[in-house]
């Protein structure tokens, strides 16, 4: 008699649906690393994957995500100019490789970064290049995006709860940057200068702060903790903030702005009070966005290349897709000086 020997049959969505009461679309989104699963139901799941002894072909589920033809392009601050280039390179670098951009701005609010995401991963992304909202924590990004979703972090440092970089990072080289400005004021006289913008728990803004003080201390110069001004990152919020650059006596004589936004605003905020930005009071930006060069006065800045900026973040996520097992990359983007006219020596007594 023929013994009877059939092969095993390949375990599949659906038995693993039926092993635990729930829709193959709920499987599915489990193994994707979807949060849109509630952790009870997603425990489940994971045990009957384990029981059936159910094999996740990833090297096909990379394959079916690459066929999408979208990337997600998440931005903290949209009404900065900076960001506006930015997004504009990166959609022509992205444009140019087949992939249509899916933008979404989240306003510096880290409540509103998760919606967004968690909206984005619905479309099915291909990646996703995200610049964090203030705040931010690499956990509750994980969460929204999951495991498999390529991610490049633009501008701010978002290290998981160890500290450890889980994602493609792309940023300027803030430290030096500040630096420079700093010590091109300091090259000009200028003893007392303060650091203007941006909130202190934010990557880039420790960096840039890292770079102004060392310079600093290198010319063997003080750093007033008074001088360390803190204020979104906005044009509107410095000008509103300009007053406490003055509130106690002898008063900075020039200030390393955060970026080019804040150092607008810093110049609106100085005018109003009667000073002269550029003959009274020196100020430097950050970015060198392109109205940098023509308000009045034009501003001495960092130069970035915002638009070169996203161009390479749209490369980064794009080598990360074609070469999905390769270590985590952290990318630094050079700067330089750029000086006009905002910089000026100190005024006479």
């Amino acid at each position: 008699m023929p013994r009877n020997n059939p092969q095993r049959r390949k375990v599949t969505l659906a038995d693993i649906a039926q092993g635990c009461d729930v829709s193959r679309a709920t499987v599915s989104l489990v193994l994707r690393g979807s949060p849109l699963v509630n952790s009870a139901t997603r425990a489940r799941v994971e045990a009957e994957l384990k029981r059936q002894g159910y094999v996740y072909n990833r090297a096909a589920a990379n394959l079916r995500r690459r066929t999408s033809s979208s990337i997600g392009l998440v931005i903290n601050d949209l009404g900065n100019p900076f960001f506006a280039e930015f997004a504009a390179g990166a959609d022509e670098a992205l444009a140019r490789a087949g992939y249509v951009t899916l933008l979404g701005n989240t306003g510096e609010s880290p409540e509103r970064q998760q919606a967004v995401l968690n909206s984005l991963i619905e479309h099915g992304p291909a990646g996703i290049i995200l610049s964090p909202a203030e705040g931010s924590e690499g956990e509750q990004v994980l969460a929204a995006v999951g495991m498999h979703t390529p991610l490049l972090v633009f501008n701010r440092e978002l290290p998981d709860d160890d500290g450890a970089h889980r994602w493609d990072t792309l940023e300027m080289d803030n430290e030096h940057g500040a630096r420079l400005a700093t010590e091109h004021l300091i090259g000009l006289g200028h003893q007392r200068i303060a650091f203007f913008g941006g909130h202190r728990d934010s990557s880039s803004v420790e960096q840039r702060r890292r770079g102004y003080a060392g310079a600093m201390r290198d010319a063997g110069l003080p750093v007033d903790p008074a001088w360390l001004i803190e204020s979104a990152p906005t044009r509107l919020e410095a000008a509103r903030q300009t007053g406490a650059l003055f509130l106690r006596d002898p008063a900075p004589t020039a200030a390393v702005c955060y970026n080019d936004a804040v150092a607008l605003g810093l110049i609106l905020g100085l005018t109003k009070r009667g000073r002269r930005p550029g003959e009274d009071f020196a100020l430097t930006g950050f970015d060198d966005v392109a109205e940098a060069s023509v308000c009045v006065p034009p501003l001495t800045t960092i130069a970035v290349d915002p638009r070169g900026l996203g161009r390479r973040s749209a490369e980064l996520i794009l080598e990360r897709l074609a070469n999905p097992e390769t270590d985590t990359a952290y990318t630094i983007a050079p700067v330089r000086l750029v000086v006009r006219e905002s910089s000026c020596p100190p005024s006479s007594p």
